[in-house]
């Protein structure tokens, strides 16, 4: 589903975020994207939602090559990957119900669909009966809840996440796990970057490890290998 062939990102100030990386992902799958601050995680989750394109290699979703993509027709191919966010990026004046149908409406999807989608999604991740309140009512678990909401509502194939248990207390972040992992099971491709180190062990995933920029390790059912 998603291949990384030779990709290298360099920023203008000389900075090297990655460094030759060769990956491939395949549909279905659910894998930890671990390492130490700065070593190139975010900058790769990036490249996966076509934030940041990369100075050197090839992206390709489903054999689509995501650097000779036009501009016009990115907003088409973000409808395929949903995106969460460790600090929820939710809009304030907006209630948990508006939230999600915004991601529907901004593509042009119709009313009713709107409303029936955006309830479904809702109820999966167990937020039916807060669909009138604003993000301010609402605990920091909750409020991850709607962005996993958010991200789904479109049903991608694809739902990247950039710590999106970093603000939240082991028992919260635990739930959110579960959610995943059963949106996962449904058939979802997952990528999430993490220093979660007690999920990454527990969930026996694919682990993969960036450092310096470059993949140091790649292991089915792997462990977070770092120190606390």
């Amino acid at each position: 589903m998603i291949q990384l062939t030779n990709v290298s990102k360099i920023y203008p100030n000389g900075s090297r975020a990655l460094v030759d990386i060769s990956l491939k992902i395949d549909n279905g799958e659910f894998v930890f994207l671990v390492g130490p601050s700065g070593a190139g995680k975010s900058t790769l989750i990036r490249l996966l939602y076509r934030e940041e394109l990369p100075t050197r290699g090839q992206v390709t979703m489903n054999g689509r090559s995501m650097i000779r993509v036009r501009e016009r027709e990115v907003p088409q191919l973000r409808r395929n990957v949903g995106v969460i966010f460790q600090d929820f990026r939710l809009l304030p004046n907006k209630t948990t119900f508006e939230n999600v149908a915004f991601a529907l409406e901004v593509i042009g999807v119709g009313r009713r669909e709107v409303r029936s989608r955006t309830k479904k999604a809702l109820e999966l991740v167990g937020l039916a009966n807060k669909e009138n309140c604003f993000p301010h009512q609402l605990s920091g678990g909750e409020q991850q809840r709607v962005s996993v909401a958010r991200a789904i509502v479109n049903n991608p194939a694809l739902l990247v996440a950039d710590e999106p248990t970093g603000n939240l207390d082991p028992e919260t972040a635990w739930e959110i796990m579960e959610l995943l992992y059963n949106i996962n099971r449904r058939g979802t491709t997952i990528v999430m970057a993490t220093h979660a180190r007690e999920i990454v062990d527990q969930m026996q995933k694919r682990v993969i490890a960036i450092e310096d920029g470059k993949v140091a390790r790649d292991q089915r059912q792997g462990a977070y290998g770092y120190g606390t």
